[in-house]
């Protein structure tokens, strides 16, 4: 799994293994169904918003060192207990698509930070006004 799926798995409850359905005995005979007419129907229902900044906030109150998320791609990694090693941490940002000098750690981390809440935002994630602009 990639570093950003991993820490999306860790904040969305995604690396649980999905509970398995009990076996449904096969149909003895096809039903026929009238097709679907309207747009709404068919449409896809979006997923629930997940409040992210809850999470890693109880998350965070739960530990005995604070880590300050908020700002630090490092302290997020750790809060989600993750890997946040320089290597890691460029990993990810290949992953990502990083195109600076990767040896100027502290502006890669900035661009990390923003990177990751910005693909927590589009995968649901909901959080503070202020970490999204």
């Amino acid at each position: 799994m990639s570093i950003l799926g991993n820490i999306l798995g860790k904040i969305f409850n995604r690396d649980k293994p999905a509970p398995s359905a009990p076996p449904q005995p096969a149909p003895t005979a096809t039903p026929v169904q009238p097709p679907i007419t309207t747009a709404a129907a068919v449409a896809p229902q979006p997923a629930e918003p997940v409040d992210v900044a809850g999470i890693l906030d109880f998350k965070n109150s739960v530990r005995d060192e604070t880590l300050n998320w908020r700002t630090s791609i490092v302290d997020l990694m750790k809060l989600l207990g993750m890997e946040s090693s320089l290597a890691e941490r460029k990993e990810l940002a290949d992953e990502l698509g990083y195109t600076g000098d990767t040896s100027d750690s502290a502006t890669m981390n900035i661009w990390l930070h923003k990177q990751v809440i910005q693909k927590i935002v589009d995968n649901g994630g909901q959080l503070p006004r202020d970490m999204t602009s």
